[in-house]
């Protein structure tokens, strides 16, 4: 499963259509998830490993971004905590069960990180 932020649309639109889906905008604080024309290649890869894309809200991944602080005393960036959003996002369907979740990154911005630890969106 792949996991992408909801006001970021391309990711999916391009893996639901099998090819790159061009956006005009988008609207999200996660970054490293911000993409408006995907990379062909990428899309490929995406569509022969993922078995769905789930879109989170901004608010979940700033949640999990202060999980993570609060919980591993981790920093990660927004691209990076997006993956707990998703299974946090999904917690009723996996009860229970065993569940690994990939953390990537650590550079997040400061004045992003300051924003989301006092319960902003960033």
């Amino acid at each position: 499963m792949g996991v992408v932020a909801d006001g970021a649309a391309a990711t999916r639109l391009s893996f639901a259509a099998g090819r790159p889906i061009s956006t005009e905008t988008v609207d999200t604080f996660v970054d490293g998830v911000a993409c408006r024309v995907p990379d062909p290649d990428a899309i490929e890869r995406i569509c022969e490993g993922a078995a769905r894309i789930l879109t989170v809200p901004d608010a979940g991944t700033a949640a999990a971004m202060r999980l993570l602080h609060r919980a591993a005393h981790s920093a990660p960036e927004p691209a990076g905590a997006i993956a707990l959003a998703g299974a946090w996002a999904e917690r009723a369907g996996t009860a229970g069960r065993r569940v690994a979740v990939v953390q990537t990154g650590g550079n997040c911005d400061a004045s992003i990180l300051a924003e989301v630890l006092v319960g902003g969106e960033g």
